[in-house]
């Protein structure tokens, strides 16, 4: 990877190869959605969103919320990312929550305000039609928390923690903290984590399923990019499909989401890249798949 310049939102995205013979290119947030400056080839490309505000441990203030919000879109509308890993710049932390110095000042209509931006970013993130696979290092606290469960895979370091503190200052998680801790863990250990407000390193969150992969300290980037390049190599198609599956027919009965299923299976399955797989497969080659149809998913949409 490359450094890249920090965006005055505190976002920054990176464009990487899904083959890691080629070189990495940084996409300004700016940008228009569209193709990123970077050559796809076969497998297409890696995007990268990172947390840029290291000086404030990544806390989530009205503009960085608003520049995840577009960097989100922008992947989400380009067919050619298949996989998107979400980073955090700094040493200390994946993101600590929202920015409580910029609140302090804020009145509550002006917490109200607020919270519109809040939603929009965590449910682009939710929204994003590519698996999401979140690194973590550091405190994940919080909001932060609440990125990381926004994402579809959690690697963690072993200096990663975790924490939904909100009760313990008066608030409630209201970013996906309540809902998507109960999937993901079961109520009994979502009520565990939510009304005590209580940290956990990273060995227990592997050991509870908060996080799906632990590695040593300064490895959780690697491991993700590792994870995304698997993922990167098999059929867009299919695997926003199955994405799609997965988070629709979690909270479902098993006779509604075997329908939801059979509707991804037949999403993929009249696809080109049915046939392409199967082609590439006959004459024992690598299949060459054509780009994603861009805003695959609704924003937000893990019901």
């Amino acid at each position: 990877m490359t450094a890249d310049r920090p965006q005055a939102e505190g976002i920054s995205l990176r464009v990487h190869p899904a083959h890691p013979a080629h070189p990495v290119h940084t996409v300004p947030t700016a940008q228009a959605p569209g193709r990123p400056a970077a050559a796809a080839g076969a497998a297409g490309v890696i995007a990268e969103i990172v947390l840029d505000r290291p000086a404030a441990l990544n806390a989530l203030s009205t503009a960085m919320l608003a520049g995840l919000a577009r960097a989100c879109d922008q992947v989400a509308a380009d067919g050619e990312i298949r996989a998107v890993l979400l980073t955090a710049a700094g040493e200390r932390a994946f993101c600590v929550g929202a920015d409580l110095k910029e609140r302090a000042a804020m009145t509550d209509e002006q917490i109200l305000a607020q919270r519109p931006v809040f939603r929009a970013a965590f449910g682009a993130l939710l929204g994003v039609p590519q698996p999401v696979i979140a690194a973590v290092h550091g405190f994940a606290l919080g909001g932060g928390c609440e990125l990381a469960l926004s994402c579809d895979i959690i690697v963690a370091d072993e200096t990663a923690v975790f924490g939904l503190p909100e009760t313990s200052v008066g608030l409630v998680p209201g970013c996906g903290g309540t809902q998507l801790t109960t999937r993901r863990l079961g109520p009994g250990r979502a009520a565990d984590l939510v009304l005590t407000g209580r940290k956990v390193d990273a060995a227990e969150a592997e050991r509870i399923g908060l996080a799906d992969r632990r590695v040593p300290a300064g490895g959780a980037v690697e491991c993700a990019m590792g994870l995304a390049r698997q993922i990167a190599v098999n059929s867009p198609v299919a695997v926003r499909a199955a994405k799609q599956a997965i988070r629709l027919g979690g909270g479902l009965g098993l006779g509604a989401a075997l329908e939801v299923e059979d509707a991804a299976w037949r999403t993929a399955a009249l696809s080109a890249d049915r046939r392409e797989g199967i082609a590439a497969f006959t004459a024992k080659r690598s299949p060459a798949w054509p780009p994603a149809p861009p805003f695959f998913s609704k924003r937000g949409s893990v019901s």
